[in-house]
């Protein structure tokens, strides 16, 4: 994943959550660009950012399901 990756960084669920976060702000941040100046770039990176929406999520779900097994 490009960009907000968790690479080798704390990969526990709160962290992925934060990069969640992140991503949101920025997703609100270029919608506000494209509405006042669509630009073909810009909606690239909408959808960059949106599939590293969809890889936080998986990522989410696997940090999660580890949690609950150390915790048992």
């Amino acid at each position: 994943m490009t960009g907000f990756g968790t690479g080798s960084r704390d990969e526990s669920s709160a962290q992925i959550v934060r990069t969640v976060g992140r991503l949101a702000s920025i997703l609100v941040e270029l919608r506000d660009e494209y509405v006042s100046r669509p630009r073909d770039g810009t909606m690239d990176q909408i959808e960059q950012r949106l599939d590293e929406l969809i890889d936080l999520r998986e990522s989410l779900r696997a940090a999660r399901e580890q949690e609950s097994q150390t915790t048992q």
